[in-house]
């Protein structure tokens, strides 16, 4: 038995009203909440989520197809795992789901146990990568409130180089880089140069040769 997971959301988009409302049961009953679209359509209208979740997927609907609606989503994957069902399996949509991006894919009828596996690793990688997610626009947004120049020393310190050596490339006296480097350690709330060699790995900050660009 699933924990529940109030903050999570497992969205079933099937043609099928009848399957929508068994697989919808299986997994409420097992802890999860579960949100049945009749089309794909129908879940890009209404689907809004924005905390950890997982979409299981029909494969062929009419209007968009399953493949067509992952193709919809995009890098939106990354925290909507996608789980295709598929009473027409074949190693070609297969092949296809999971060069999308999908996480998995199981043919009708999926075995319970399966299913409910497939779900459980889905929702594990999406608090995953909310979490991730979430903490880059933390970094982010602390980026935001430094000035030019600290962007500046702050690039320049995860490079590796000492308040000696920024204070030269940037023509400036040690002491000033001192101020500078203080503040960015605040602003950015880093207790060590590790933290801030971390916190700029997180965000894939430049710290090449345009860092010292006015």
């Amino acid at each position: 038995m699933a924990t529940a997971m109030s903050d999570a959301v497992v969205y079933v988009v099937d043609d099928n009203p009848a399957l929508c409302r068994a697989l919808c049961r299986l997994l409420q009953a097992a802890g999860f909440d579960a949100r049945a679209f009749g089309s794909g359509e129908e879940f890009l209208a209404h689907a809004h989520h924005e905390g950890p979740g997982c979409v299981i997927l029909d494969v062929r609907m009419p209007g968009f197809s399953g493949l067509t609606l992952q193709a919809r989503l995009g890098d939106l994957q990354q925290t909507l795992p996608i789980i295709f069902l598929t009473g027409h399996g074949s190693v070609s949509t297969t092949v296809r789901a999971m060069k999308g991006g999908a996480l998995d894919v199981l043919e009708k009828p999926a075995d319970t146990d399966e299913l409910l596996a497939a779900v459980r690793r889905a929702l594990a990688l999406s608090r995953e990568r909310s979490a991730a997610r979430a903490a880059r626009a933390d970094i982010e947004h602390r980026l935001q409130t430094l000035t030019p120049r600290e962007r500046q020393v702050l690039e320049l310190v995860v490079r590796g180089l000492l308040n000696r050596q920024i204070a030269a490339q940037l023509g400036t006296a040690e002491k000033t880089i001192k101020i500078h480097r203080g503040r960015v350690m605040q602003k950015m709330q880093a207790r060590s140069i590790a933290d801030l060699v971390h916190m700029a790995a997180r965000v894939n900050l430049a710290t090449g040769s345009d860092a010292t660009r006015s």
